[in-house]
């Protein structure tokens, strides 16, 4: 049984954003399920999924994606076993500010904060690869063509 990613947005107008991410986690072999609730305006919505996604046996991660006040990678992190993974979108309101929402938490409460959807990702696929070979080979590939492509640049500069 494949390791499973929970995409919570806390809005469909964050979809592109959780697209990509997506796409990303299905590259590394995990299954992705994309859903939506917001934490301020369908706290019971939001309890009910986890509640769903917790009595699954499979491994689980959470990726929670929501901007302005950002309460939802909170409250998941509070309420799950699983980790939790915080990918808001880029925003330019409030001269970006209010990306502290989602790094300044309460005590207790510990989602990783990765901005870049990619990386949101592979860190999922990390935290899986810790118990599976297949994903840990994935990720080495990875990790490994980023390795060839920033070599190649050199070399294609050096020769200059």
């Amino acid at each position: 049984m494949k390791p499973l990613v929970i995409i919570l947005m806390g809005s469909i107008s964050d979809e592109e954003h959780c697209r990509k991410i997506a796409d990303a986690c299905e590259k590394f072999g995990l299954d992705v399920d994309l859903r939506v609730g917001s934490a301020h305006k369908t706290a019971r919505h939001v309890l009910d999924l986890l509640d769903q996604y917790e009595s699954d046996p499979r491994a689980k991660l959470y990726i929670t994606v929501a901007g302005r006040s950002n309460a939802l990678s909170g409250l998941v992190d509070g309420y799950v076993q699983a980790p939790v993974i915080a990918c808001p979108p880029a925003s330019s309101s409030f001269g970006g500010s209010d990306i502290y929402s989602s790094l300044r938490m309460p005590s207790g409460i510990s989602p990783a904060v990765i901005l870049e959807p990619e990386n949101a990702a592979l860190f999922a696929a990390r935290v899986f690869a810790l118990l599976d070979g297949e994903i840990q080979e994935k990720v080495k590939q990875y990790k490994d063509q980023h390795m060839e492509k920033v070599v190649k640049s050199d070399r294609e500069l050096h020769a200059q």
